[in-house]
């Protein structure tokens, strides 16, 4: 693990994170009943159209060997940003990536992570796109997108890939399959905030192994 991350992994379900953890934490969802939202998440929407729909799925070939959570309202709505909250803490330099399959959608084919969320309408999120064929970074201020940075990458429907982006200071780096793809400099969120997962219109996208590192 590079320097400057806390080396302690505690490898938990949602409900179950120490109140005052102070290294990295993954989400793993196996300990989540099948058919129910997760414990330790809220859930909110961005933009138009009506609220996602999360829920804990069995999944054979999981990262994590059992349970993921998916997103799978189809609602095609292209102005429609559902999100996944994790409600344990808050960061301002932090590392989170997830592990992410696009299983189905017309319109599109996404999933995303977000950080310094502070509401539906304040946030970063990095999120890359099967139909698109790229990974984009933007932030998301009085409900209104900017798109800060892009990359074009090959992003195969119903394959298991890795998203990560971090945030230190101004500095933000986004990843996909253990690669940077690129960095840029932004001062609109500086606090902390949450972080969380997010979809985009007709997506329906499954998640596994969500990792928070605080950055030093």
């Amino acid at each position: 693990m590079r320097k400057g991350v806390f080396a302690l992994v505690l490898v938990v379900s949602a409900l179950a994170v120490a109140e005052e953890a102070t290294g990295p934490v993954v989400v793993d969802f196996d300990k989540d009943t099948v058919g129910n939202a997760p414990e330790g998440f809220s859930f909110a929407r961005t933009g138009q159209g009506p609220e996602g729909s999360w829920a804990i799925q069995a999944a054979e070939g999981a990262p994590s060997g059992a349970n993921v959570l998916a997103q799978t309202s189809t609602d095609d709505t292209d102005r429609r940003f559902p999100i996944a909250v994790w409600a344990a803490g808050s960061w301002a330099d932090v590392s989170v990536s997830v592990k992410f399959r696009p299983v189905t959608g017309e319109v599109d084919q996404a999933g995303g992570v977000v950080l310094r969320y502070a509401d539906a309408n304040n946030y970063y999120v990095a999120r890359a796109n099967a139909i698109e064929g790229n990974c984009r970074f933007y932030y998301v201020k009085d409900g209104e997108r900017r798109e800060l940075g892009t990359a074009n990458v090959a992003i195969a429907a119903g394959q298991w890939h890795t998203l990560k982006l971090e945030a230190k200071g101004s500095r933000f780096t986004v990843w996909l399959e253990g690669k940077e793809l690129f960095q840029l400099d932004d001062k609109t969120f500086g606090g902390a905030g949450q972080v969380g997962l997010w979809t985009k219109a007709d997506s329906v996208t499954q998640f596994d192994d969500l990792t928070i590192e605080q950055v030093q």
